[in-house]
């Protein structure tokens, strides 16, 4: 079928192409890229993350959630503490993330990629994943940004065996062009093919996930493993110059800032320049009332019709690659943005909050953008300029994403080189610090996006240079 895919890794997209090529749909595209960025894009998304897609289908959008949740249903005792490790981004910018088993909440995202396909898909598991069987085990060339991702990730990776050995296969940590493969990996897609959720919700695998965190402090006991399941939400709206924008709604809080800001924006006036998006970001800041997020993200369109946009996080990673499972699991309950309550304030069972917000926008009905971005606190500006572009500028979805961008929060403008100088001029007249970073950096999101044209039908994507995002089409 004809499409288009655009994805944080080169392979993920060419793999969800090929399934369109094998006469798959827009859903099918989705699961098999996902599961190929498991083994292409290992550090920030895999078997132990969890995530969202929002699927357009015959007129009417769903938002399956598939986010990971809290532990604790089976009441078991936390006996260990979160692990503080510093990550250094650049000689400005150093964050500090809390990770190790008692970072780790339930995962989501077999049990979501198995729902999509269940309710829209038209290929069955054990097609979508050879390319990534095959990613995994022969592996694949480490291309320059996930070289990077490794580097400054490297503190959390080394602290315990499995992922030490896995990403410092000689003692170091692998570099660009160097090849990374992830055999375990390669045997849990081939099971869960076969076996589907099972085994990583009720079986084997699930009773050697949580023993492992469990003996080592955590809390993801069997019983929150047995009790997870997808859940579908109505999408959060938002109109915006004559288009209809469907996102990511609560508990995360993401999509409706997109809302909000969009909203914003329309009562503003007809043009959204650098000094209208502070202000609708600023106000989006206070009516919410993290640095790196190991995120990515796929958006498809089918020549159909049909689009999935799917975004799924490890947080940072937890560092805990359990043994014989091919799971490296999240650090979500480790993540300061998603608890602003505190650690270890969730109630067991819901989901944890999230940035990330799986957006799809209409005009007259019919699909004109899907669009999704990782990016911790990033994503709701990065989706939100993205938006603005391709709806408001007339951009395509290539030179919306590739366009510099602005960050507004904590009373700081931080702008890519290009922004407007001269509204950068007045900001500051007006008494608002802009930080004019020196170059367009993975710190602004990394934004996936897929277009039709609603005139003529003709497919386009852009990947987000920031992210190596790349596009691929059947």
């Amino acid at each position: 079928m004809p499409g288009v895919v655009a994805a944080g890794h080169p392979e993920s997209a060419e793999a969800g192409a090929a399934m369109l090529r094998a006469g798959g749909n827009a859903v099918d595209a989705a699961v098999g890229a996902v599961l190929a960025s498991f083994a292409v894009e290992s550090p920030l998304t895999g078997l132990g993350a969890g995530g969202f897609m929002a699927v357009h289908h015959r007129g009417e959008t769903t938002l399956l959630d598939f986010f990971v949740a809290v532990p604790g249903l089976d009441e078991t005792p936390r006996t260990g503490d979160l692990e503080r490790v510093d990550v250094v981004f650049d000689a400005e910018t150093t964050q500090a993330f809390f990770v190790g088993p008692v970072s780790c909440g339930v995962p989501g995202t077999p049990a979501g990629l198995v729902e999509a396909l269940r309710r829209f898909g038209s290929m069955p598991l054990d097609e979508l994943v050879v390319p990534a069987i095959r990613l995994a085990r022969e592996g694949a060339p480490v291309n320059h940004e996930q070289a990077y991702i490794l580097e400054i990730l490297e503190p959390i990776h080394a602290r315990l065996p499995g992922t030490r050995e896995l990403y410092a296969p000689a003692g170091r940590t692998l570099r660009e062009g160097e090849i990374f493969r992830f055999e375990e990996l390669a045997v849990a897609l081939e099971r869960f093919a076969a076996e589907g959720v099972a085994p990583f919700y009720r079986g084997e695998v699930a009773a050697a996930l949580s023993d492992f965190v469990v003996a080592d402090g955590g809390t993801l006991g069997r019983g929150d493993l047995a009790a997870y399941a997808a859940i579908e939400r109505t999408p959060v709206r938002a109109e915006f110059r004559g288009t209809e924008v469907l996102t990511n709604p609560r508990p995360s809080s993401g999509g409706t800032l997109i809302a909000y800001s969009l909203d914003v924006l329309e009562r503003l006036g007809p043009s959204s320049g650098p000094e209208q998006l502070v202000e609708a970001m600023d106000a989006a800041n206070r009516h919410r009332a993290d640095l790196l997020g190991s995120t990515t993200h796929i958006s498809v369109i089918d020549g159909e019709g049909m689009c999935a946009a799917v975004t799924c996080s490890n947080g940072s990673g937890s560092g805990v690659l359990v043994p014989g499972t091919g799971v490296i699991l999240n650090n979500m309950l480790g993540e300061e943005d998603l608890n602003p309550f505190g650690f270890h304030q969730g109630v067991p069972g819901a989901r944890v909050t999230s940035m990330m917000a799986p957006t799809v926008v209409l005009r007259d009905g019919e699909v004109v953008l899907a669009v999704g971005s990782a990016g911790s606190n990033r994503i709701r500006s990065a989706i939100l300029q993205t938006v603005v572009r391709v709806v408001e500028q007339g951009m395509g979805p290539a030179g919306a994403i590739a366009a510099p961008r602005i960050h507004f929060e904590g009373g700081v403008v931080q702008a890519e080189p290009g922004i407007d100088a001269a509204a950068l001029a007045r900001l500051e007249a007006r008494g608002v610090p802009v930080a004019r970073r020196p170059e367009i950096n993975l710190f602004f999101g990394g934004v996936q996006a897929v277009a039709r044209d609603p005139a003529t039908g003709a497919l386009s994507g852009g990947g987000d240079p920031r992210r190596g995002g790349a596009v691929a089409y059947a």
